[in-house]
């Protein structure tokens, strides 16, 4: 049986007409699946800028942090990204400065209170007039320890030194080893 071409125009309108109300009525907006649908795994829960953080011990200003940005994440490793660098300042218990640390990007995470540092990496001892350059370090926190694994120059008043496979510190940089070693150096008397 075919349809007269004067019925063909409105049927098919009415039957797409029907179509869509069947769509529209079997919809329903459940916000949290709307949420779980939008939400990317990889959103940022917050984000501020110009920041400045403190790290105290017992009231005992231990660290000044600075950045121009920071990005907070909240997955399955909640983290800190500062992607346009930070600047670090440690003081000792007179509120001198002691020593800082600055580099282009740094992430901080929550659960191992570990602090990654990449691109142009230096570290500054004021006490001892030494500097460290890297391109990534590592520092612990709860173990108050800085460290790198790749190519490394510490600067001395009088030497300067290379480590082909990075160091480890104390994070005021009050001792340290190097890793692979090279560099003209004098070593005292009576050590091997």
């Amino acid at each position: 049986m075919s349809v007269p071409a004067a019925f063909r125009l409105p049927v098919l309108g009415l039957m797409a007409f029907t179509g869509l109300v069947l769509l529209a009525s079997s919809c329903v907006n459940d916000m949290a699946e709307v949420n779980a649908l939008t939400r990317s795994d990889d959103s940022p829960a917050d984000s501020a800028t110009g920041i400045e953080v403190i790290y105290s011990d017992s009231g005992q200003v231990q660290a000044l942090l600075t950045s121009p940005v920071m990005v907070r994440f909240e997955d399955e490793e909640p983290r800190t990204v500062f992607p346009q660098g930070i600047f670090v300042v440690f003081y000792d218990r007179r509120m001198n400065v002691r020593s800082d640390l600055r580099a282009n990007h740094a992430v901080s995470y929550d659960h191992t209170s570990v602090v990654e540092a990449r691109g142009n990496v230096e570290v500054n001892n004021y006490t001892r007039q030494e500097k460290i350059n890297t391109e990534h370090m590592v520092w612990d926190q709860r173990n108050h320890r800085i460290s790198s694994d790749v190519f490394v120059k510490i600067t001395t008043p009088d030497k300067v030194l290379f480590g082909d496979e990075g160091f480890e510190a104390d994070e005021r940089m009050e001792r340290w080893t190097i890793r692979k070693p090279r560099g003209t150096f004098e070593l005292e008397e009576g050590i091997e």
